[in-house]
């Protein structure tokens, strides 16, 4: 079983200790009634291949605190790669935490929240122990989720016919999940480990998300907003749990290195996400239904672009790549992206439609009832078309769209269900990064079970 199946069993199993109401996929960890000091809640919010974001709760049972660092120890070799609420730091297994300057002060019953973006492996056991300024956090723990049992697989029927033999891959990713284009050009790291704000309002986010200072940004609760919200560079923004946009988008715009992760977008006057102009761009694990124009676009000379594990559904106009025949001069050489394990529930067309970009990698995406097709290669373009899951679709993948004229597009160990055969031709470039491919079969499973925000 592949890593990224070993997780999607994972999501499965903590399921049941989950706060279900929520929707939240994780478990919680309680150091609790520690009368000597503190209690500690660790809770996993949302998990994917290679990595996971926590919350931790802080509560102060003892004297009132003028700051603070909390300390565990991982039991898996996880690893934080950034974070938010806290300065972080590592040393082998053990983590320490320290205060920022809004947060030091913790009264006694007082309580305060942080949270980070961590690596794993195939398990991501809950630390056990946690101590705040050297006293131990003592208690019982409930739901470690150790335990890797494999996911229920739905029968299907034979996979058609490969054009081509599927290359050897090689593990791929960089410890942190991403997989792609995004990983080249120097890499993607969004707001890294710079400090976070929490905002719950538009003009909190809008201002929160300007500007090239290195930032993370989560987003609580729902925003109503209208129009689209720019995006600068070196920002990640991640959505807490159930974290909603309504009626707007953000803009990407003459940016590099940002990551959009885990939020909700519904009802977008224009597009949900834009990118243009930009390089080194993550989109990973948002939920976008209900839109105007396009959920994610990417556009103008854009490149070095990972969309990766989203849920689409009730919408149209998926996912553009080039917005024009006529702008092959500026985005010839540019516009590379890879589209991988992003579920297309019943959204009509462009998934993606792509012009010029070469090559685009297109792999173990789940593709079902989509009725105007799959995946358009236009205008030249060179789309790899690669181990994708299609059930209920005519027309799965095909060259030129509209007016554009033919691109070129392989197509190779895809797995078609109730569906057309597809029409590929021409060559299309080499892929230059590692990365490792899902068995065909399986995809349906595994990225229904781990698509979309959590």
């Amino acid at each position: 079983m592949s890593v990224r199946r070993h997780h999607a069993a994972l999501l499965g199993a903590v399921t049941a200790v989950a706060a279900a109401a929520a929707g939240l996929v994780g478990v919680t960890s309680s150091a609790a009634n520690a009368a000597s000091g503190c209690r500690v809640d660790y809770k996993v919010a949302s998990q994917w291949d290679g990595g996971f974001v926590a919350d931790i709760a802080i509560t102060n049972l003892g004297d009132p605190l003028s700051n603070w660092t909390l300390g565990w120890s991982f039991g898996a070799g996880q690893t934080v790669s950034s974070g938010w609420g806290a300065t972080y730091a590592q040393s082998g297994a053990g983590v320490t935490a320290t205060n920022l300057s809004y947060n030091g002060s913790i009264g006694t019953g007082g309580s305060t929240s942080i949270g980070f973006q961590g690596t794993s492996g195939s398990s991501n056991p809950v630390p056990t122990a946690f101590t705040l300024n050297g006293v131990s956090c003592t208690g019982g723990v409930t739901g470690s989720p150790s335990g890797q049992p494999s996911p229920s697989r739905t029968p299907s029927p034979s996979p058609s016919p490969s054009p081509s033999p599927s290359p050897s891959q090689t593990p791929g990713g960089n410890g942190s999940g991403l997989v792609g284009w995004a990983t080249q050009n120097g890499g993607t790291t969004g707001g890294g480990n710079a400090g976070t704000v929490t905002v719950s309002s538009a003009s909190a986010l809008t201002s929160a998300i300007q500007g090239t200072t290195a930032s993370v940004v989560r987003v609580s609760g729902t925003i109503s907003c209208s129009g689209m919200l720019r995006v600068g560079s070196n920002k990640t923004i991640v959505g807490a749990s159930g974290a909603t946009i309504v009626g707007c988008g953000l803009n990407v715009s003459e940016a590099k290195n940002v990551i959009i992760r885990n939020l909700i977008f519904r009802d977008w006057s224009d597009d949900a996400i834009n990118v243009q102009y930009s390089t080194n761009v993550w989109i990973d694990h948002n939920t976008l239904s209900h839109g105007y124009d396009g959920a994610i676009d990417v556009k103008r000379a854009s490149d070095f672009v990972t969309v990766s594990w989203n849920r689409l559904f009730n919408h149209d106009k998926t996912m553009l790549l080039g917005h024009s025949d006529d702008n092959g001069a500026e985005d010839r050489g540019h516009l590379r992206v890879t589209y991988h394990h992003n579920w297309f529930d019943g959204t009509t067309q462009r998934h993606p439609r792509v012009r010029f970009g070469n090559p685009v990698h297109v792999f173990n995406n789940y593709y079902n009832r989509n009725s105007g097709y799959g995946v358009a290669s236009t205008e030249g373009a060179g789309v790899l078309v690669e181990g994708n899951y299609f059930e209920n679709v005519q027309d799965p993948y095909h060259r030129g769209e509209g007016s554009s004229a033919p691109g070129n597009l392989v197509a190779r160990n895809n797995y078609l269900v109730g569906s057309g055969s597809g029409d590929a031709g021409g060559s299309v470039a080499s892929i230059p990064y590692s990365y490792s491919l899902d068995t065909p079969s399986s995809v349906k499973s595994v990225v229904t079970a781990g698509a979309g925000a959590r």
